[in-house]
Parts: structure tokens; C-alpha cells; sequence
């Protein structure tokens, strides 16, 4: 059978009146969704009716989107994670925006490939990357990516300190014996030591320096361990500061470490996924001093800056640097040329892993355009202020006790004398608030995570008084 002999197939409707109305009423439905959060339960195990409808096999014939989307709202969005519920407190997750979904929805639309070529969302990421230099102190030549997230963000700033300290024709040679070393606090998030995994310079290549009383990285132990692998002959080729570490957001003395990598001749790296927009807050900025000395910079927008899931962000002031670690200008199909499409002096795909790339930063465009950074830092005040409230009322309680320090939204407390992972357990499967767990000196403790923009004072009164009533109950079984 010839092609002329076949029936014209398109996944175009017929009928583009009847899928503007389902599309409303798809629409409509997440907005209504939005709306009644506080009705119903923040988290519930899914139902192994619902479960079941999901272990079939592949369609093979056309079915109704009506009834995708029917079954979408009956199971999957029934059963969902809950981090945009007021009482989600558990990990570290921004409860999106309105506004971030309708750019979701666009970018969707668009279906715009962000790798590379001359077209206006490239202009878009570069404007929010430009942006986002400004914030943070960066050179206006400063480079930059949208990535999944931080722990992406940070293995491709690894990439680049590596490719510093050992040649770019590590790329094609690869890592043999570096005899290098990097730094960061026995706090920093796991995704770092995957990361000099991945990038083949070995775990044991990474020093885990010990914190001080404020879960900040020791610069007396950096310093004495740096002074150790010198003497060995192991050169220091990366320091990383946490901008509020994963367990209980500390920040590490930013300037200081500054100082430590620039006279030891290391890249400045920072792990800012947690707090690094606390720059837009009043209360957070001066804690931060140091971050505009950074090499590079690692950041999530959702998580304190409330975008849809996902938004990562990597940050480098040495655009040369990042271009030399990543491009491929020898491939035929990734050549740039002098007009046409293919023209565009940058491409993202020369600056990260993916040459298929989703439109990520059309989402941080409209937030910003909307909301505004004044806004956005209002709200991260705000949960600032909501967890130093919180540990107030854990500190008035006599069954309570705080286990960490407060020094940014993360409040790590317990009930004296039960099993606090228990506890939280328990609070989730209530599904009014939720809290995470975590251990801390050997102890378990509960882990409330203040990031949400919808969480007010009522829910942090809901989880003290949770935890005294499931404290309680335990205690008297």
C-alpha cells in the first residue's frame, strides 16, 4: 500500500470546539483544586481500588480524553504528595502557584525546545538568568542554566571545578589519579557525594569537615584538613558552602570560606538549594554575605521560590569556564551558523548536559513579571518568621524540646522521651499536617519544613498540638 493509499492519521481533534470546552473544564478543575486545599485531607494512602487501574497494560485504541481526565481527578490528583497543602511542613518543597501553572501550561502549548537556536524562549531563559546574576551579586557576563534541580546543578558545578583544577582534556582523557581534593561540611547534602562519584574523582576525594554548635562547616577543621592534603601533595580544588543545610538549615560563613578558597586557589562553590533566594528576605540577606564571591551557585525556585516543580538553577561567573566544560562544537548537527535557525550565539546545550530541554524558565518569567521579587521575599520572611513562632511554641511546652538551631525555616524538635519519626508518621496519616523526620545526635526528631506561601500560624498551632496528642497517646500506651 502506497502512502497515497493510506488514511491521513494527525492527533489533531476534529473538532477543536468540543477540546476548548474540556480544556476549560480541565482548567476550571485545577483551579477549583487549588482553591479548596484546606478541605480536605493534605495526604492519604492511595486506595488499592485506585492502585489496581494503574498496573494494566498499554492502550492500543483511541479512548476519550474526558475520561483520562476524570480518572486523573478521581485518583491521581486524590493521591498526591501534598506539599501544596497549608500544613505540609515535610522536606523541603515549594507549594507552586497558580500562575506558575498557567506558564506551565504555556510552555506546554509552545512545546519549545530550549537546547539551542535562534528563537525568543532562548532570549526568555537568558533574561532570568541575567536576573538572577543581579540578585546574587554575579558579574553581568556571568553564566548560567536551568537544570532539574540542585543536585543536577550542583554535579555540573563539580564538572567545571574539575575540569579547572585538572585540564579540560580530562573530558577525553578522563580522571586517572587527580590527586585532588574538595571540602564541604559533614551537613552537606548527599547529592555532592554522588556528584564526585559521577564525575569519576572518587567519594574518598571528598572531605567531610565537622560543624560547629550551629551546624555551620568547622574553618578550623577546613582549614587544618586543607593544611593535611597539602602537605600530602593533594591539591584542594573545591570548596562547598551550604546556603542552609538539608537537616537544619544552617549557613555556612559564606565570606569566610571566600577567603579560604580564593588564598588556597579552589573553587567557591555554594549548595543554595534551601536558602540561597533568602537574599529577597530582610532577616535571611546578612547571613548570606559571601555569596556574591561564589564561583558558582546552586539554587532551586521550587522550593522557597515557589515554582511548579521542576526549577533548577546553576549559576557561573566564569562563562568561558562553564562553555569549555560542557560544549561539543565538533558535532555537524549542533554547528552554529551565521542565519537562519540554526544562528544564535548561545545555546544552553553548550552549558549543560541535555540538548533537549524543557521551556523552565518561562515559569520563573511570569512569577517574577507577576509577583514581583519584593513579593516573593516577603513570603520567604514570612516562613522565616513562622518557624522562629514555631520554636517559640515548642520551647513553652514543657513535653517539647527544640534539638537544632533555628536560623533559618527549619525547626527540628522533639516529644521527650518517644520515637519522633513515630510521631510524624503518624501526624501524615492524620492528614492535617505533615511534617518530616530526620535524626539528629543519634536521636529522632521531627523536621517541620516551613516553605509553603499558604501555611499561616493556625498550622503551626495545628502541628504543636498534633505532636502533643500523638506524644501523648504513645506515652500512655
Amino acid at each position: 500500500m502506497s502512502i497515497a493509499d493510506r488514511k491521513a492519521v494527525s492527533l489533531d481533534p476534529d473538532d477543536w470546539a468540543d477540546l476548548r470546552a474540556q480544556g476549560h473544564r480541565m482548567l476550571d478543575d485545577m483551579f477549583d483544586n487549588l482553591a479548596s486545599l484546606r478541605d480536605r485531607p493534605l495526604w492519604q494512602a492511595p486506595s488499592q481500588e485506585a492502585r489496581a487501574r494503574y498496573r494494566d497494560g498499554p492502550p492500543r485504541v483511541p479512548g476519550r480524553l474526558e475520561d483520562a481526565h476524570a480518572q486523573f481527578m478521581a485518583d491521581v490528583a486524590t493521591y498526591g504528595s501534598g506539599n501544596r497543602h497549608p500544613g505540609f511542613m515535610g522536606w523541603v518543597q515549594g507549594g507552586g502557584t497558580a500562575v506558575g501553572m498557567l506558564a506551565e501550561m504555556l510552555a506546554g502549548g509552545l512545546d519549545a525546545n530550549l537546547g539551542g537556536r535562534d528563537h525568543m524562549p532562548i532570549e526568555v531563559e537568558r533574561q532570568v538568568i541575567s536576573w538572577m546574576a543581579e540578585v546574587f551579586g554575579f558579574p553581568a557576563k556571568a553564566s548560567g542554566i536551568f537544570l532539574t534541580g540542585t543536585s543536577l546543578a550542583n554535579l555540573c558545578a563539580v564538572m567545571i571545578a574539575r575540569d579547572r583544577a585538572l585540564g579540560v582534556e580530562v573530558r577525553s582523557e578522563g580522571v586517572r589519579d587527580p590527586g585532588v581534593a574538595a571540602y564541604a561540611s559533614n551537613a552537606v547534602h548527599a547529592c555532592i557525594v554522588r556528584a564526585m562519584d559521577m564525575t569519576g574523582l572518587g567519594t574518598n576525594r571528598l572531605r567531610l569537615i565537622e560543624t560547629d554548635a550551629k551546624g555551620r562547616i568547622s574553618l578550623t577543621a577546613l582549614e587544618q584538613a586543607i593544611a593535611s592534603d597539602r602537605a600530602a601533595g593533594v591539591k584542594p580544588f573545591m570548596i562547598v558552602g551550604s546556603a542552609g543545610t538539608v537537616d537544619i538549615g544552617a549557613i555556612d560563613d559564606l565570606d569566610a570560606l571566600a577567603d579560604i578558597s580564593a588564598k588556597v586557589g579552589a573553587t567557591f562553590h555554594i549548595d543554595g538549594a534551601l536558602g540561597a533566594l533568602g537574599v529577597l528576605a530582610a532577616s535571611v540577606a546578612p547571613k548570606l554575605k559571601g555569596i556574591e564571591r561564589a564561583d558558582s551557585l546552586a539554587l532551586d525556585f521550587h522550593k522557597l521560590g515557589q515554582a511548579p516543580y521542576d526549577a533548577g538553577l546553576l549559576l557561573v561567573r566564569d562563562a568561558a569556564a562553564h562553555k569549555r566544560t560542557f560544549s561539543y562544537g565538533d558535532a555537524p548537527y549542533l554547528r552554529h551558523e551565521e542565519r537562519g535557525l540554526a544562528g544564535g550565539a548561545w545555546w544552553p546545550c553548550d552549558f549543560g548536559p541535555d540538548l533537549s530541554r524543557s521551556f523552565r524558565a518561562l515559569k520563573i518569567w511570569f512569577m517574577l513579571k507577576t509577583y514581583g521579587l519584593d513579593a516573593l521575599g516577603g513570603v520567604i520572611q514570612r516562613a522565616c518568621d513562622l518557624a522562629e513562632t514555631l520554636a517559640e511554641r515548642i520551647e513553652a511546652a514543657p513535653e517539647l524540646e527544640l534539638l537544632a538551631p533555628v536560623g533559618l525555616n527549619i525547626v527540628c524538635f522533639g516529644y521527650k522521651g518517644a520515637d519522633n519519626a513515630a510521631i510524624a508518621a503518624d501526624l501524615q496519616e492524620a492528614g492535617r499536617v505533615a511534617p518530616s523526620a530526620t535524626t539528629l545526635n543519634g536521636r529522632s526528631a521531627i523536621r517541620a519544613a516551613i516553605v509553603n506561601h499558604r501555611t499561616q500560624i493556625g498550622d503551626i498551632e495545628a502541628l504543636i498540638e498534633g505532636v502533643l496528642q500523638a506524644g501523648r497517646a504513645r506515652a500512655a500506651r
